[in-house]
């Protein structure tokens, strides 16, 4: 195929191709040259022009398929219009010369219709410059038409409307000609040809007056005659033509007046009117209706309604949404008009009318819902109200005419109810679409929506009533807030008007649809509801009797309220049950007898009434079994189940009681039929199985009814059938936008359409999707829809053996009826059998013997043959499935076979496609049959099929069936892949385009191919090359053929080719071909559009937008998108799709699009992306909503407030015109994730200073903290729109801005930050969330920002804060007011949810305050301690924290009962199911019984922070309650803290402080263990966090400690919990929460254990010390017993703390006891934290034990803490201690000095004990060089703690003394001045300790070496500051030794010091040029000079004498210090301060 890329066709390699392999050459040529023509310089043309002209005309002559004509075409109009135009003269004459040929053998027509379409495109192309040629040309080409065939008229008509377009206006001369060839071609027998004809007339209007004009009504009749018996194209193409050119007509200008005298401008009504008369007379013309419409017999073909409807649609759309703003009111009175009693023949029956209404609510929601924006539906909303007031009028004044017989006021009653009916349904679909935007429209009072719709409820016609209900419907589910109310005045209009009959039955329908609508009503409606309707419906069926006028509408009303309150759910239904179980029982005799007494009394009336009582029973039960199976336990089955013998029994006897009583019991048997079906369906077959034979006799028996002449195939067989079969059956089936009407034509011209009201049941269920109105089927439709399911699921269950005689008598009932009947017979039998089958399938049953398939067989063989192509489907399916179920290789063989045979003997099309997708079907459910060879005959004769050209229907099936093998076997069909994609590559290069179906097959085929492929498509041989070539060759064809679902084909399967081989699917050109079809007419090809892009879109998302833009940027004129791609992208574009789109699933596919591209791009492209939102927003944000921001507010802020709240309108216009609320809802939300987005992406998003840099540097750059502004401005206008669901995320994206930005520092204002500009919109945006009128969800969303604004800390000011805060203080006054005060409009649940949002609310903001005035506390100690100035800055800080808690303090007293009793609910509510008999009768503080279900999500959103809340109260309080029962009179509540934990009628006596104490604390701790026990696995982290600092608080109380210290068993279970916890959450907050809470627990243990030992101390005093009893664990044996044993439990969490961080702890890892000392290492800041935690409560331990049980413990303990130490003494820099090592020195300082190491009872073995310890330590010092990584530091100090801290017995044995001296000797000689500088600081405490036994033999030792160092450096001075200090600290020794030692050495020492002292001094001269380190050593030497010379006079005045040089030194350096005083005053330390302060805090562990 590369040899076909090149300019010129490559001959040679042509010549070498067989024949099929010619075309795919010459098609790859030709499509390569498309793309080089327009690039090749125009030079490089010329020169080649001749030739490639010459073999471009060559090929015309060799019989191109039509892509192939398509392109030479093409191509030649590209060659004349780039290169010498002179030679295109001649192949126009060479073309027409072809036409003109007389030769009329098929194989000469190829090369005719290429030269068509080549004088198409070349006239298209070159236009004017081939003018004078044209004349000729067309005439030519309009001689051809006339004895053509339908392929040649139809390439004609196309060409035709290319030669039009090119030449424009030039052609006027021809126009009438071509007219008259298109208007016989507009009524041709193929579909395909009115198409192109409708196509050619539709250019043709474009420059011809005269159609617009004075033809205008012969088109208009023309194309009514085309709508006659069309197809779905055709009418899609022709309503194209009629509305363009009667748009045209209308809004011509008079300017081209001029050009044609006569030109008359029509006027709006007369272009309706034309319209009108195609809608109600059809193609019959206006002056020829003829006779038989005047007689009134024929009505008009549905086809031509349709199309016509469809042709409304496009006239409006064309004229679009500003018109149509402005004609709304005349269009609305004229499309009424055509259903309304002044056409009474359009309606004359039922059938006609629905049909019409159909149309007439297409027209409208087609128009109104899609063409305008909220404003303008709300405006139409009101037009349609003034209709339904101007209609009740009519009707009020029939009705209150005395005389009711009047003739004429009936009918003009019976007429206005379809107008009703459509206006009705529309306002209800308006305002369903608006949702709570609508809200203005309701409460408007001059346009009384709501009175308007209650006020034809009483209307006389059933439809209308239903219809008003319905509408109710749609305004409760879009406005929740008006469920209540609505429902309360239908009930009580419906009591209060009890006796009148359409009263009754229209506000049952109300009621029933208020009710169905509450289950789209998240937030419910109150719980008492349910009650009431239960009442009136019992009162109602109890009173039917009583009035004879109206027992059925009673009975009616009565069971349709009782089935509609099921759909309210079992937490509803189950409080009713009983009620309802005993209206069934009642409503069935009990006995057979008693049925027969009753079949013997009642007349025709009684009987009517009795089986709509029982059908209206029946629903409800099913109505209950389907939506509340959770209630559905055996024992209620039990009681559904008595009634049912009876109400089968009656079953049978209906057809003898039709008989007696006539046709007055027809539809309610019918429906009683139906009920029953449905019900027993539903349930298990099993409680009925005594019955199957009864039952089965009636369902023969209705689907072989004699009456029955209904063939509705379409509705009972697409079930049946799979769906990728169903493509088979054409458009037919498909989902299109115009299905809503297109539905009626599937169904037989004697067959209405679905309406509400076939069955007043359907109004409380959800409408199917894509319908805005449930559409039930006629009764005798519905009973046989209704058997077959039923049939389908007792088949299953019967005896093999009955199953014969079924099927035998089903099979004889086919062969006795005849012509229609045995159709209908048929259909009825197939679908029965179909639905047994896929039962049978589904629970895996088998059929039954040999002789039950034989029939079975014959059933199915039968149907395949059948003359309705559906019912074949069926068939075929069925086989297949026969075949699953029978599970028998040979039998399926067998049936393979015998489609086989048929095929090869067979010539009819029926037999061949029926047996051909059997074949198909057959491998789709049972693989591949097995073996290859089966595969291989399969293959072969579905080959031969597809290539039969005499039958295109035989091509399209055959080839859908061998794509259903493709897909089925897998790799199997490897071999044959190469012959079938060239066999589908011939064909698609070959079959007529007007052959459409055939061509979709093909698509089918190819996609399964590359399926089959997959990604071996991406290999490089030649082979997998040479397939890849076809697949994309046959893509391209698809994608030029002119059926757009050919094209959607085209789409997936390059989409699937993307998939596999990406890198060789040209991108860019197939995202141009997706932005072409993005708004195609047809929704399944814009569906495949999305489908692909959103898989382009997630590999390479920039790549696909960039494509988008660059395509629309080069494309000419002949692509002008509805959608401006051009300015705002391709995400733009997807956007206002999105907003116009009305397919539920393609509205999906394009927010997902938009997804991946948001999250690939949107932080490289923010602006652009930000901006999006911003005018998705801004588009239609009503900023009269929000009055002003604040009055309050200063100047300033007001100024910045207005700049906010400016409405853009002023600028351009928006690229968004009025989007939907749900788009905008979308856009909030990409706002979050776009903030979620640059969370991921980098800090500079959210730091404003490096922002600002990094743009600086980079322009390009972009950061979302500089749109902070538009983002608060989005979230503002989206939080104060009409719309709720648009509020929610408003608030929500509002809380995202505030949550991220909230830390961020403004750089200007240092101290603030950026976000504190912004307050008053902030507050604005709030502020209408707290209004009454808001419904709960909204508010609680708001309490959540208002807390999360108030902890942000953003506002400083108090004053500023009080605005926000005063919010929340309406929200509590709000919950005071109890539950009285609540609204009544929505379930309890609802308030349950904004009292707890609420609380937690007031919560959040306590904590925090409570927070941060902790902070200020230690910041203020730690300042008092740094420094004791309190500067401004620290004023005001703890100003505004301060506040903060008193603005909370003063609710405090309320809040902390509130929070109290919301523990307490929540409490109750976790308890498990066994005790729910120990609930509240009544319910909780804040939740009722009833709504319990409810109210449990919102209780689990909000308890962890109010549980934390409370505890802080408490500690904040010491646990003393103030007035325990001063609660009870505050508190509208049945709980109060007060009655805790017992029943309020228990015991009136009011409970001790103590008790109250005692109930809290296990209230608290009782919901913390539950929860920490086992936290889900989706529990939040902030949950498990807030519970633990919860209990951090509460343990802070020395109350609670004394009550957990004095209870051990709680302590252990507690440490359990938390021991778990810190196995199972990895979070380092949460284990460090967890460790603070075992300290607490361990802290409070210590303090019970020590009060023990004081008490006994105290209570002993006199008796003998021995005598004390042990307190402590381990009592007096040491013994711990785990489980039971506080120490043990604390020792496993600790350890288990530890061994996870540092695994060489646990011996078992490093192999065995013996320490083998590993590297140290550094842990994480986390770990290190962690680890230190653990070792404080390892030090602590001891304490708790008695003194045996301390020596247990103590050997773990000192190894773990060693073993710290030794793993983490890591040498830093500067000598610092790692945090771990300093940890495990302070805890080994806390251990040694435990007073259990003087206790008598423990001390030697602790000695013992503490001296292996020291040994361990010292054991570290390894001689093999270990020590360089361990850090000497961190020893030496371990080893002086031991000295320091122990009894001087554990340490003064002489081995351990001299290896300790040892270690310091080797210190004090290290080179590191760190290490020397420790060993003197710790030297100096140990020999300033005062037992001498300890200190003196070091200072023995080490003394004379520390001397003898310091004189070292007389001579080496010190060179840094390091040096300096450690000399400092020698002196400092020294000096303490002179202090110590005995008076007699003491001269000697001074006398050793006092020269070394003098030698560090310097004279004023040198004193200038000396460095630091010696100018610091003078102020130091001569500093401890100045001190030593008077404590020690006599010995100073000894040295000085004996040597006078020091004595001058000494004195020039006085001197030379006084001298430097004068000239400035220095510190007294020139140390750094800094350093050895943090040394000091660091190592004070001595």
């Amino acid at each position: 195929m590369e040899l076909a890329h090149s300019l010129l066709l490559n001959e040679e390699a042509y010549n070498q191709l067989g024949e099929f392999q010619k075309a795919e050459f010459i098609f790859e040529w030709l499509r390569f040259l498309e793309k080089l023509l327009p690039v090749t310089s125009r030079a490089d043309v010329r020169e080649k022009q001749k030739k490639l002209a010459e073999q471009l005309i060559s090929l015309l002559n060799s019989s191109p398929g039509p892509p192939t004509r398509r392109l030479i075409a093409k191509n030649l109009a590209i060659l004349y219009s780039i290169g010498d135009a002179f030679s295109v003269y001649q192949t126009v004459d060479k073309c027409n010369e072809l036409i003109r040929s007389k030769d009329d053998s098929p194989s000469y027509l190829p090369t005719k219709l290429a030269a068509v379409v080549c004088l198409g495109y070349l006239y298209k192309k070159l236009g004017r410059i081939l003018g004078n040629s044209f004349t000729d040309t067309v005439g030519n080409v309009l001689k051809a038409v006339k004895n053509a065939e339908s392929q040649g008229r139809y390439e004609i008509m196309l060409s035709l409307q290319n030669i039009l377009n090119g030449l424009g206006a030039a052609a006027t001369p021809c126009h009438r000609d071509i007219y008259k060839a298109a208007r016989s071609c507009l009524t041709d027998r193929s579909m395909a040809v009115r198409c192109a004809a409708a196509k050619c007339l539709l250019e043709l209007q474009k420059e011809a007056v005269f159609m617009w004009s004075t033809d205008l009504d012969s088109v208009a009749t023309l194309c009514f005659k085309s709508f006659d018996g069309s197809n779905y194209d055709v009418r899609i193409a022709v309503s194209k033509l009629l509305g363009t050119v009667l748009a045209r007509a209308v809004t011509c200008k008079q300017a081209t007046a001029s050009t044609r005298q006569n030109v008359r401008k029509i006027s709006l009504d007369e272009a309706m009117e034309l319209l009108g008369t195609g809608f109600l007379r059809g193609s019959s013309g206006f002056l020829r209706a003829g006779g038989d419409i005047l007689k009134g017999i024929s009505s008009v073909s549905r086809d031509i309604r349709v199309g016509v409807t469809q042709a409304y649609v496009v006239f409006v759309s064309t004229l679009g949404g500003q018109w149509l703003e402005r004609n709304f009111s005349s269009l609305l009175s004229h499309i009424l008009d055509l259903v309304s009693q002044s056409h009474p023949k359009a309606i004359q029956t039922q059938m006609d009318a629905i049909c019409c209404r159909r149309c007439i609510s297409f027209i409208l929601r087609a128009t109104v819902g899609g063409l305008l924006g909220e404003k303008a539906q709300i405006a139409a909303a009101k037009e349609i109200c003034q209709a339904i007031w101007k209609l009740k009028k009519v009707v009020d004044v029939v009705m209150s005419d005395g005389n009711l017989e009047t003739r004429i006021g009936t009918t003009d009653v019976t007429a206005s109810q379809h107008v009703l009916v459509c206006v009705l349904h529309e306002l209800g679909s308006l305002v369903h679409g608006l949702s709570t935007t609508a809200a203005p429209l309701l409460q408007d009072s001059s346009t009384g929506v709501l009175d308007a719709v209650i006020s034809v409820i009483l209307h006389p016609s059933v439809s209308v009533r239903l219809a008003a209900a319905w509408c109710l419907r749609c305004i409760a589910v879009a406005l929740p807030s008006y469920v209540s109310p609505l429902l309360d005045r239908c009930i009580e209009r419906l009591s209060a008007l009890k006796s009148s009959p359409e009263a009754v039955t229209g506000y049952s329908f109300a009621v029933a649809a208020l009710l169905g609508a509450v289950k789209h009503c998240p937030l419910g409606i109150p719980h008492g509801k349910g009650k009431v309707i239960m009442t009136v419906a019992e009162d109602l069926l109890c009173s039917a009797s009583q009035n004879s006028r109206i027992s059925i509408q009673r009975t009616q009303a009565g069971w349709l309220l009782v089935a509609s309150l099921m759909t309210l759910g079992p937490a509803v239904v189950q409080h009713y049950l009983p009620r309802m179980l005993l209206l069934w029982k009642c409503v069935f005799p009990l006995s057979p007898k008693d049925l027969e007494t009753e079949r013997s009394r009642g007349d025709s009336f009684t009987w009517q009434v009795t089986l709509e009582g029982r059908a209206g029973a029946l629903c409800a039960i099913k109505t209950f079994v389907s939506y509340c199976g959770g209630l559905l336990t055996d024992e209620v089955v039990q009681r559904l189940l008595p009634p049912l013998p009876c109400a089968v029994d009656l079953l049978t006897r209906l057809p003898s009681m039709h008989k007696i009583y006539g046709n007055a019991l027809k539809i309610p048997a019918m429906t009683y039929r139906h009920r029953l079906y449905e019900l027993l369906a539903l349930l298990p077959p099993k409680t009925y199985e005594e019955r199957f034979c009864a039952i089965l006799k009636e369902l023969v028996a209705d689907f072989t009814a004699t009456d029955n002449q209904m063939a509705a195939s379409t509705f009972l067989l697409p079930p049946l059938c799979h769906q990728d079969d169903l493509l088979l059956l054409g458009p037919f089936l498909q989902e299109t936008d115009h299905r809503f009407i297109e539905e009626q034509l599937l169904l037989g011209s004697n067959i209405a359409g679905g309406s509400l009201e076939y069955d007043p049941y359907s109004i409380y269920e959800k409408a199917a999707e894509g319908d805005s109105v449930p559409k039930p089927l006629p009764p005798a439709l519905s009973v046989i829809s209704a058997a077959v399911r039923l049939f389908g699921v007792i088949f299953s269950h019967v005896p093999e053996s009955q199953r014969l005689q079924v099927l035998d008598k089903l099979l004889a009932s086919i062969k006795q009826t005849k012509g229609a009947r045995q159709q209908t017979v048929q259909l009825n039998i197939v679908s029965a059998f179909s639905s047994f089958l896929k039962h049978l399938a589904s629970c895996k049953g088998s059929l039954g013997p040999e002789e039950v398939r034989r029939p079975a067989l014959t059933l199915v063989m039968g149907a395949l043959e059948s003359n309705n192509p559906l019912l074949r489907c069926a068939a075929a399916e069925s086989l297949a499935r026969l075949a699953q179920v029978v599970a028998d290789s040979a039998f399926t063989a067998g049936l393979a076979q015998v489609s086989f045979d048929k095929l090869k003997s067979a010539r009819d099309v029926v037999s061949r496609t029926g047996h051909s997708l059997a074949l198909g079907s057959l491998y789709r459910y049972l693989g591949g049959i097995g073996s290859t060879q089966h595969l291989n005959a399969c293959v072969g004769i579905l080959y031969t099929l597809s290539q039969d050209n005499t039958s295109p229907d035989v091509q399209t099936w055959a080839l859908h069936s061998l794509s259903l093998i493709i897909d089925s076997a897998g790799p199997l069909y490897h071999v044959h892949v190469e012959p079938t994609l060239s066999l589908v590559v011939m064909l698609l290069l070959t079959v007529p385009p007007a052959y459409a179906e055939v061509h979709q097959s093909l698509g089918r085929c190819l996609n399964a191919l590359i399926t089959t492929l997959g990604p071996e498509l991406q290999g490089s041989k030649t082979a997998v090359s040479a397939l890849r070539t076809s697949c994309l060759l046959g893509c391209a064809v698809m994608q030029d053929n002119p059926d757009c679902l050919v094209q959607a084909q085209a789409i997936s399967c390059l989409q699937q080719l993307h998939m596999f081989a990406p890198r060789h699917v040209n991108l860019s050109s197939l995202v141009s071909c997706l932005c072409v079809n993005l708004c195609s007419s047809y929704l399944l090809l814009r569906r495949a559009v999305l489908a692909c892009l959103r898989q382009l879109v997630q590999r390479e998302a920039a790549e696909v937008s960039e494509h988008a833009v660059t395509f629309v940027k080069d494309c000419r004129e002949d692509f002008t998108p509805e959608i401006n791609i051009r300015e705002v992208g391709l995400e733009g574009a997807l956007l206002s799709l999105l907003d116009k789109e009305l397919d539920q699933r393609l509205c999906q596919d394009i927010k997902e699009t938009l997804s991946h591209m948001l999250t690939s791009v949107a932080v490289e492209k923010l602006s652009f992306w930000l901006k999006l939102c911003k005018d998705v927003l801004a588009a239609s944000a009503d900023f009269t909503s929000v009055a002003s921001v604040d009055t309050t507010q200063e100047e300033e802020g007001a100024k910045e407030d207005d700049d906010v709240l400016t409405s853009e309108s002023d600028e351009r216009s928006h690229p968004f015109t009025n989007p939907k609320w749900s788009t905008r809802v979308f856009a909030a939300e990409c706002v979050c994730k776009i903030i979620s987005h640059c969370e991921n992406a980098g800090r500079a998003h959210f730091d404003i200073t490096l922002a600002q840099e990094r743009k600086q540097r980079d322009s390009r750059d972009d950061f979302l903290v500089l749109h902070l502004a538009d983002l608060i401005r989005m979230a503002f206008m989206a939080a104060t729109d009409h719309s709720d669901q648009l509020r929610l995320s408003g608030l929500q994206t509002l809380l995202v801005v505030v949550r991220r930005f909230a830390s961020v520092p403004e750089p200007e204002f240092p101290g603030h930050v950026i976000l504190e500009q912004y307050q008053a919109n902030v507050g604005a945006a709030l502020r209408p969330a707290f209004a009454p009128e808001t419904p709960p969800d909204v508010t609680a969303k708001a309490c959540q920002v208002c807390s999360a604004w108030i902890a942000s800390g953003v506002v400083s000011d108090l004053n500023d804060l009080r605005r926000v805060h005063q919010l929340l203080i309406s929200s509590l006054t709000k919950v005071q007011a109890g539950k009285e005060a609540q609204s009544q409009l929505y379930n309890e649940s609802a308030s349950t949810m904004e009292i707890l949002a609420v609380l937690k609310a007031w919560a959040e903001v306590y904590i925090v305050a409570v927070e941060r005035e902790k902070k200020q506390s230690d910041a203020h100690k730690q300042t008092l301690t740094i420094t004791n100035s309190t500067d401004e800055s620290y004023r005001d800080l703890t100003s505004s924290a301060d506040g903060l808690l008193d603005l909370v303090q003063a609710d405090l007293g309320t809040l902390s009962k509130l929070w109290l009793a919301a523990l307490q609910d929540f409490a109750l509510l976790t308890l498990p199911s066994e005790y729910a008999s120990q609930l509240p009768v009544e319910g909780g503080a804040f939740y009722t019984a009833e709504t319990i279900e409810n109210a449990r999500p919102h209780y689990h959103n909000s308890w962890a922070l109010i549980l934390y809340a409370t505890a802080l109260w408490l500690t904040s309080t010491g646990f003393l309650v103030v007035d325990p029962d001063e609660g009870v009179t505050n508190l509208s509540r049945p709980v109060t803290p007060t009655t805790m934990c017992q029943d309020s009628s228990s015991r009136a006596a009011v409970k001790s402080p103590e008790d109250v104490n005692t109930d809290i604390f296990h209230l608290i701790l009782g919901i913390s263990v539950e929860f920490l026990c086992s936290p889900r696995s989706d529990a939040a982290m902030e949950n498990i966090t807030a519970c633990l600092h919860a209990l951090q608080a509460f343990l802070d109380v020395p109350w609670p400690r004394s009550k957990i210290g004095g209870d051990q068993e709680l302590g252990v279970e507690l440490l359990n919990v938390l021991h778990r916890l810190i196995l199972t959450r990895e979070s380092p907050d949460i284990q460090l929460a967890t460790l603070e809470v075992v300290r607490q627990i361990l802290f409070a243990a210590q303090e019970h254990v020590r009060e023990k030992r004081r008490s006994a101390e105290v209570d002993d005093g006199a008796a003998e010390k021995e005598t004390l009893p042990e307190f402590g664990e381990g009592k007096d044996t040491g013994g711990l017993v785990p489980g039971k044993s506080l120490v043990f439990a604390t020792l496993e969490l600790c350890v288990c703390i530890l061994v996870r961080q540092l695994p060489q702890l646990n011996p078992k890892v490093t192999g065995s006891p013996a320490v083998k000392a590993g590297k140290p290492q550094l842990l994480s800041e986390s770990g290190s934290r962690l680890v230190s935690a653990a070792l404080v409560i390892l030090s602590d331990i001891p304490s708790v034990c008695s003194p045996e049980g301390s020596v247990s413990v103590l050997p773990t303990i000192l190894y773990l803490i060693i073993g710290v130490l030794r793993e983490t003494a890591v040498k830093l820099p500067d000598g610092q201690l790692p945090l771990t090592a300093a940890a495990s020195l302070q805890a080994l300082k806390g251990i040694l000095s435990s007073p259990m190491a003087r206790a008598e009872k423990s001390r030697t073995a602790w000695t013992e004990l503490l001296r292996s310890a020291l040994v361990t330590v010292l054991d570290c010092w390894d001689p093999d060089g270990a020590q360089q990584e361990l850090d000497e530091v961190n020893l030496l100090t371990a080893i002086t703690v031991f000295i320091l801290s122990t009894s001087p017995e554990v340490i003064t044995i002489e081995c351990l003394q001299k290896r300790c001296i040892e270690k310091f000797k080797i210190a004090l000689d290290s080179k590191d001045p760190v290490v020397q500088l420790k060993c003197y600081q710790l030297l100096l405490s140990i020999f300033q300790y005062p037992n001498r036994a300890v200190s003196y033999p070091y200072i023995h030792s080490l003394a004379p070496s520390i001397m003898r160092k310091l004189q070292e450096t007389e001579k080496t001075k010190p060179e840094n500051s390091a040096e300096l200090q450690v000399i400092q600290e020698g002196i400092k020794v020294v000096a303490a030794l002179i202090a110590i030692a005995e008076e007699e050495h003491r001269a000697y020492l001074v006398a050793c010091l006092l020269p070394l002292l003098i030698s560090f001094l310097l004279d004023e001269n040198s004193l200038g040029s000396a460095t630091n380190s010696a100018r610091n050593l003078h102020e130091f030497a001569l500093q401890n000079v100045m001190q030593i010379g008077p404590q020690y006079s006599s010995v100073f005045k000894k040295v000085m004498a004996s040597s006078p040089t020091m004595k001058a030194r000494l004195e020039s350096a006085v001197k030379g210090n006084q001298e430097s005083i004068k000239v400035k005053t220095t510190p007294k330390h020139a140390k750094n301060p800094g350093k050895s302060s943090s040394i000091q805090l660091k190592t004070n562990f001595l």
